[in-house]
């Protein structure tokens, strides 16, 4: 055989191996969380049903220690109490089993707000979240950040229908985290909203669902001007563009006019016949709640955003 021939076949062979192991790695997680899944309703059962299940925590505690001595320490007392949670947490587990992992699941028990937990098994399975990166969005607030979406009303997506129902109201969060190294303290006006800008073309997850950057600081020439917007993504999830403007200061009515400026000239000059209308969002310092029920302008989104030294200071 030549050796290109010689590559083929064991690039052929890796690729079987690969594909193998993914659909060993699948079946074996699916099996993993069905097996918990049953443990969890047959303990509920054996407890006398979920009204008296935590009435029956010695059971637990006796048969773990058998089987954790016997199968090992996946089946410990805490295990096992997870496994009766996860039962009563998720009667129905068909639709996500394959999609989360036991340490997602392990995350998000404590979770007792059904459209909070909604959200975040949302963001796993939209986003391929690792364990540590639901952590990192359950400490952030993420759900109690959202701006707009109706949170009494979070479904899962588990399908087609649900997943393709997503807004962009949906996915803003208030505010909108930003974690930083540099002093912000020693930084003047002009270089923090540089900091701002670079930030968020980084943070694309805390922004929201489906944004990729079409451009920073996008020019937009009107005969012998150019204007320029700080961001402009387009956001496959809404099939539209969406201009972010960013100001380092308190919300104040005139900058809505700037925003609505920048789409009007790209629904005319930029958007393509199959793109839905732009979309706009502003990001300020400050917002006035009480000035804020006076805005009346669809497909504008006003958040403000926090900048924070990363690893000094709270959420």
């Amino acid at each position: 055989m030549h050796e290109q021939d010689y590559f083929n076949e064991i690039k052929s062979i890796i690729e079987n191996t690969e594909v193998n192991k993914k659909v060993r790695e699948y079946k074996n997680n699916y099996e993993d969380l069905m097996a918990k899944w049953h443990i969890g309703k047959l303990l509920v059962e054996a407890q006398g049903g979920e009204k008296r299940a935590k009435y029956g925590d010695n059971l637990i505690k006796k048969w773990s220690e058998i089987f954790s001595k016997e199968y090992g320490k996946q089946y410990s007392r805490s295990n096992m109490f997870y496994m009766r949670q996860f039962f009563m947490n998720f009667p129905i587990v068909q639709p996500l089993v394959g999609q989360l992992t036991w340490s997602h699941i392990i995350k998000l028990l404590p979770i007792k707000n059904e459209n909070e937990r909604n959200y975040y098994i949302n963001q796993v399975i939209l986003n391929n979240l690792s364990k540590r990166e639901l952590i990192n969005e359950i400490k952030s607030k993420a759900f109690d950040r959202l701006s707009y979406a109706d949170k009494e009303n979070i479904k899962l997506i588990t399908n087609d229908e649900n997943k393709y129902n997503l807004t962009l109201s949906d996915m803003i969060k208030d505010p909108i985290i930003i974690k930083t190294n540099k002093d912000i303290n020693n930084l003047n006006e002009k270089a923090i909203h540089k900091l701002l800008i670079e930030m968020l073309e980084e943070r694309f997850l805390e922004l929201g669902l489906g944004f990729t950057l079409a451009g920073h600081e996008y020019p937009l020439k009107i005969n012998s001007k150019t204007y320029h917007t700080d961001l402009l993504f387009f956001n496959y999830e809404i099939n539209a563009f969406v201009v972010v403007e960013v100001k380092n200061e308190e919300y104040k009515p005139s900058q809505i006019g700037q925003v609505k400026f920048y789409m009007d000239y790209i629904d005319k000059n930029i958007k393509k016949e199959h793109h839905s209308k732009t979309e706009g969002i502003l990001i300020v310092k400050e917002k006035d709640e009480y000035v804020m029920k006076y805005i009346n302008d669809k497909g504008i989104y006003i958040t403000s955003f926090k900048l924070l030294n990363n690893m000094k200071e709270k959420i």
